[in-house]
């Protein structure tokens, strides 16, 4: 692994890389923030494919390409001196000290060289915000700090994208609620909920009513992110992988179908059904 020092050298020169693409190259040179967003929600979700299929070199590569765009929407900044990657890193690292209290002292969060706790510098008073016994507490820490910062966000949830994607924006919503103490008591009281709304989609769904079917629809989803989020599982990632599975199951299918010379479409369901379990032996 580099040198604190190896790494700051790095970054140096790959700024300097980029000053000279975006003076000299032609493509660098008419990027623009809409431009390069297009991009750059792309290249961030390559960067959460590699991610889930743990190819090390792979996420290494696609950090670099997110870091790119980073890099990009500062320097774009700069030329309209509106800000620079310094203002960037300098707000952010501001932020990381004031949201961890039991880290840092708040007399550290504007200091050149910010040293972690026990330091204390000794004319400052020491105070009991850095008591926390679990990550619960941290986090709930986290919210309250968020919620009195300056410039921070107005209401508990006003800091959920709006642009999420579903799936991951609901289990945001949750989470954040949670953190100000808006949760079940005992996470097995949850499967209640999850059976009444499922029982409320199949009374709709019996009653072929198409828009109350997709509010319960809507509802009994919520309600399984929520029952995941509580027993500490990802449903985005649970789901993904349930995908690809998905997936490579019915690609064996369709590459037997080839070999057999017969089109899947005219394949009976209990032909597929049968590949179906070889590929699913194949891969436990």
């Amino acid at each position: 692994m580099h040198t604190k020092e190896e790494k700051m050298q790095a970054f140096g020169r790959f700024l300097d890389v980029l000053d000279a693409l975006r003076a000299n190259c032609p493509w660098d040179k008419k990027q623009t923030n809409e431009s390069l967003r297009p991009n750059t929600i792309e290249e961030t979700y390559e960067l959460c494919d590699a991610l889930i299929k743990n190819d090390i070199p792979d996420i290494c590569k696609e950090l670099g390409d997110v870091l790119l765009h980073i890099c990009f929407y500062a320097k774009i900044a700069e030329e309209k001196e509106q800000f620079d990657m310094a203002d960037v890193c300098n707000a952010l690292t501001r932020k990381m000290i004031t949201r961890h209290p039991h880290v840092y002292h708040p007399s550290q969060i504007d200091a050149e060289d910010p040293k972690p706790l026990p330091f204390v510098p000794k004319e400052v008073n020491s105070d009991d915000s850095s008591k926390v016994t679990s990550v619960t507490q941290i986090l709930e820490n986290w919210e309250q700090i968020k919620l009195k910062e300056k410039d921070g966000n107005e209401s508990v949830l006003s800091g959920v994208p709006d642009a999420l994607p579903s799936l991951i924006k609901a289990y945001r919503i949750q989470d954040k609620a949670r953190n100000v103490g808006f949760d079940w008591e005992d996470r097995q009281d949850v499967w209640k909920k999850v059976h009444e709304e499922l029982a409320e989609l199949e009374a709709e769904l019996n009653r072929e009513d198409k828009e109350r079917s997709t509010e319960e629809l809507g509802d009994f989803l919520f309600s399984v992110i929520n029952a995941a989020r509580l027993y500490k599982l990802n449903p985005d990632n649970a789901l993904e992988k349930t995908n690809r599975k998905f997936i490579n199951r019915f690609n064996y299918i369709e590459a037997h179908s080839i070999k057999m010379g017969k089109p899947l479409k005219d394949m009976t369901l209990e032909e597929m059904d049968r590949l179906w379990e070889e590929a699913k032996k194949m891969r436990e």
